[in-house]
């Protein structure tokens, strides 16, 4: 797969623009209609005050739904973080931040977050394991739930940029286990306990 090196959530970063812009755009209106009104002389003073209300009320439907999908999507990037690579170090959990948006750039895995992340969950076979394994009805961790959110969180806001470190990678397996898939793919490089791979057919799966 080609692509830039520092283009590792170029994808993300189109999701994250497209629905700040919503939500700019909303707020933008609600106090744009605010500020051009001028009321007839004859109109009471207090129809100004009425008009901004409706017009943030007509904004925030749609805010609300931006700010939703973004909160949605910083828990799928904190769930694949926290199950796949608590223990491993920053380092660790931001290669597999790279495997998730990797596979929104490459576009046959889904083009959300949480769509790539949970993949398959409904199915036996899913891509990344933890969404089927049953893990997720275990208790988190608390400190490392936190780190999780708190590294997902910079990550989508470009506090801590991806620098494919991963060589492209779309998908791993940790070290303690020898897929068959693997076998199907070109290794890029090993990040602590797990081993990333590129190319080769869609579908096959991360441990």
């Amino acid at each position: 797969m080609s692509m830039k090196t520092n283009d590792a959530i170029s994808r993300s970063d189109r999701v994250l623009v497209a629905a700040m812009a919503i939500i700019l755009a909303t707020a933008s209106a609600a106090i744009g209609a605010s500020m051009t009104y001028h009321p007839a002389t004859d109109r009471p003073a207090a129809v100004p005050a009425v008009r901004i209300v409706q017009a943030a009320e007509i904004a925030r439907p749609a805010a609300d739904t931006a700010m939703t999908q973004l909160l949605a999507e910083h828990k799928c990037l904190s769930e694949v973080l926290y199950y796949e690579a608590r223990g491993e170090g920053a380092g660790g959990e931001k290669a597999i931040a790279e495997v998730v948006f990797h596979r929104m750039n490459h576009g046959d895995y889904g083009h959300s977050i949480c769509a790539v992340v949970y993949e398959g969950s409904r199915h036996p076979g899913c891509q990344f394991s933890f969404a089927c394994n049953g893990e997720m009805k275990k208790a988190k961790q608390p400190s490392a739930w936190r780190e999780a959110e708190t590294l997902a969180a910079r990550i989508m806001t470009g506090q801590i940029p991806l620098k494919n470190a991963t060589g492209g990678a779309t998908s791993f397996h940790a070290t303690s286990v020898s897929p068959d898939w693997a076998d199907t793919m070109d290794k890029t490089t090993q990040i602590g306990n797990h081993v990333f791979y590129r190319g080769g057919a869609h579908g096959s799966r991360d441990s």
